[in-house]
């Protein structure tokens, strides 16, 4: 008789334990248009399919930090950093969207 405990493979412990719940799409960017500004936004806390990866300085980073924990500290807006960087980049893509050439972002990177 073997005392040799027989232990669960890992398909028994990884496999899934409910269904999973659908998540909707991420809303379309907004339109801009000349009597109305769009409403930038980011896509908030919803799966995100596609994934990029953005290398930054470490005064970068720790601003990026900063800016957390002042919006949970000072306006009680409890974000991670992901959060933060589409709601910039939503920001950013509208206001070239609204501004074309006079946008912050052509400003930014014309001056890098």
């Amino acid at each position: 008789m073997s005392r040799r405990v027989g232990l669960p493979g890992a398909s028994e412990l990884f496999r899934p334990t409910s269904v999973p719940d659908v998540v909707p799409p991420a809303p379309a960017p907004p339109q801009a248009t000349t009597d109305q500004s769009p409403t930038p936004q980011g896509s908030g806390r919803v799966r995100h399919d596609e994934k990029i990866t953005v290398y930054v300085s470490s005064d970068e980073l720790l601003a990026l930090e900063q800016a957390r924990l002042t919006l949970r500290a000072q306006h009680g807006v409890a974000v991670d950093r992901g959060r933060i960087v589409r709601t910039a980049i939503g920001l950013a893509v509208a206001d070239l969207v609204a501004r074309g050439g006079d946008s912050d972002l052509v400003r930014g990177l014309g001056a890098s």
